[in-house]
């Protein structure tokens, strides 16, 4: 039980890895609740709305979260909106205005949370801060600016509070994920595989032939990173970056 008896806050815990990473935390022994603009029923979670921009919101979570458990052990920030590829040169009003909130959810509403569950942790001299951010924050690609720039922002800001919460005993650290397998990544396959005239296996084995372990990443390893960086098993380990792209960027 990696986190017997271990308070745990996820900020986009909406169906997809919040949902996966939900139910492990809950198995590995934590109180998990569940944050998200439309919350949803999660596996072994209390869940609560509330939108990670909005200061007002993550102020109301942390002190609902505060007087339910009396402490909060580690804050996981998962909340990120779901984009489109949009070239910059090509982005009409309403994408630019899509572009801005993807950025302010993946970079603002990390900080957000921080901002106001992070002093329960300093109170208490210990937690574990995990920011899930991206192989697109070390590496952009044509069309997905905003994800890029978002977990990017994220991805610093962890640095920054690693250094600012250390004194404190909290830990900050990132998980960056790859591609994780889904349908949604599978109809992007179909959709280059249309595009080029090819079948969706030629798609899938020129992809997997990029990665050194030959797989695409699941939901549950990005998970199971989570909740190693939130345990006391990384106790010494703040300011880091742990990659789960199955070898398809190594940093």
């Amino acid at each position: 039980m990696l986190l017997q008896d271990k308070v745990a806050v996820i900020t986009g815990a909406g169906p997809g890895l919040g949902r996966t990473l939900a139910g492990l935390m809950a198995a590995e022994g934590a109180r998990v609740v569940g944050v998200a603009r439309t919350p949803r029923e999660l596996p072994g979670a209390v869940t609560m709305s509330a939108d990670v921009t909005v200061p007002a919101d993550m102020q109301t979570v942390a002190e609902a979260v505060l007087d339910r458990y009396g402490r909060v052990d580690v804050l996981v920030n998962a909340a990120f909106p779901g984009t489109h590829r949009r070239n910059v040169l090509d982005m009409s009003p309403a994408d630019l205005a899509s572009w801005r909130e993807a950025v302010d959810i993946g970079a603002f509403g990390t900080l957000v949370a921080c901002r106001y569950l992070a002093p329960v942790m300093v109170a208490q001299g210990s937690g574990a801060i995990v920011n899930v951010t991206s192989m697109s924050s070390r590496k952009g690609y044509a069309g997905r600016s905003d994800f890029a720039v978002g977990k990017a922002g994220a991805h610093l800001l962890s640095h920054c509070l690693a250094d600012e919460l250390g004194p404190s005993g909290v830990r900050v650290n990132c998980v960056a994920p790859g591609w994780i397998a889904s349908e949604v990544l599978d109809d992007w396959m179909r959709t280059r595989a249309a595009a080029e005239g090819v079948t969706f296996d030629d798609i899938l084995d020129r992809d997997v032939r990029a990665m050194a372990l030959r797989r695409i990443a699941t939901e549950e390893d990005v998970a199971r990173a989570v909740i190693f960086l939130a345990s006391d098993h990384a106790r010494a380990i703040t300011g880091a970056t742990l990659d789960v792209n199955s070898g398809h960027l190594f940093t």
